[in-house]
């Protein structure tokens, strides 16, 4: 149980959270050498920050599901998910393709866990890229769409608790800063860049620390 921390001072705005997936949980548990429990993530956020909106940014892989960034709606994951499962029963594909395709089924079934706890899922397509070689590259960069809305929700937060730290959000932080913002950064140390720890100065909190607060413990 995380306990509520004691506060004197109030806040005008509420304090908004923004979290850059690809950064921060870059190489997944083999990277991080342990298991986030999303769900207690969650919960420090709110408890730890007093996070009223969390955001969370990541890509997430359609094959073939009509869905396009100008669409007034968000991906209905639901529908995503009966139509990647109808790929397996009704296509004819190679056993590396079917366990791609249920590796990304089983994506697609966490971001709809996640939007269950409470995070605002902010998910881009990705776009795939053939150079004239033939060789492919994958792409989801998020640090537009997380840099827009630090940007556009701005007069609705006094405090940015970011979980990131590329070094890309450096600029629009210190804008952040000189109007007023306070700028927490919680990110891990090897990952995070000398102007972001620059900008968090006293603010910066490790990632890693938060092993006992947040790990995954399997239920016996």
């Amino acid at each position: 149980m995380i306990k509520k921390p004691k506060t004197t001072r109030k806040r005008q705005k509420p304090v908004y959270a923004f979290i850059d997936a690809s950064n921060l949980f870059y190489g997944g548990e083999k990277s991080l050498g342990w298991s986030i429990d999303y769900e207690k993530l969650f919960e420090y956020l709110k408890v730890k920050y007093k996070a009223r909106r969390v955001f969370y940014y990541g890509g997430i892989e359609l094959h073939g599901f009509k869905y396009s960034i100008l669409d007034k709606e968000l991906i209905n994951l639901t529908k995503l998910i009966n139509y990647l499962e109808s790929k397996l029963k009704i296509e004819k594909l190679s056993e590396a393709e079917i366990m791609l395709l249920a590796k990304h089924i089983q994506r697609v079934k966490f971001y709809r866990k996640l939007n269950k706890f409470g995070y605002e899922l902010k998910l881009k397509p990705v776009k795939i890229f053939t150079d004239g070689e033939g060789n492919t590259t994958k792409k989801a960069n998020c640090d537009v769409d997380m840099t827009f809305d630090l940007m556009r929700l701005m007069e609705q937060y006094s405090e940015a608790v970011i979980l990131s730290g590329d070094g890309d959000f450096a600029i629009v932080l210190k804008y952040l800063k000189n109007k007023k913002r306070d700028i927490i950064i919680l990110s891990r140390g090897e990952r995070t860049a000398k102007e972001m720890r620059q900008i968090a100065g006293s603010n910066f909190r490790d990632f890693h620390y938060l092993r006992e607060l947040i790990k995954y413990e399997p239920k016996r």
